[in-house]
């Protein structure tokens, strides 16, 4: 089944918020702020680029690939 960019579009945004809600539940900021904080991440603009594919990974993915970029650990946030 092909997605289309509508779609894409759809899980991206889904996904942003589901990834912002974790990382405030994780750090104790408010949604808004870890949203903020995401957005400014080179995760999420790999995320906003639909040929990476990332919008088809859990939110856990995402959130791993935001705690090893946020703590330097470059090697793991490739791997992940």
């Amino acid at each position: 089944m092909k997605i289309d960019d509508n779609q894409i579009t759809f899980i991206i945004k889904v996904l942003t918020a589901n990834v912002a809600e974790e990382l405030a539940q994780l750090s104790g900021k408010s949604t808004t702020d870890a949203l903020r904080d995401f957005i400014a991440t080179k995760t999420y603009n790999v995320l906003m680029k639909p040929d990476s594919q990332l919008y088809r990974e859990s939110p856990a993915y995402v959130v791993d690939m935001v705690e090893a970029e946020q703590s330097g650990d470059w090697a793991r946030w490739l791997e992940v």
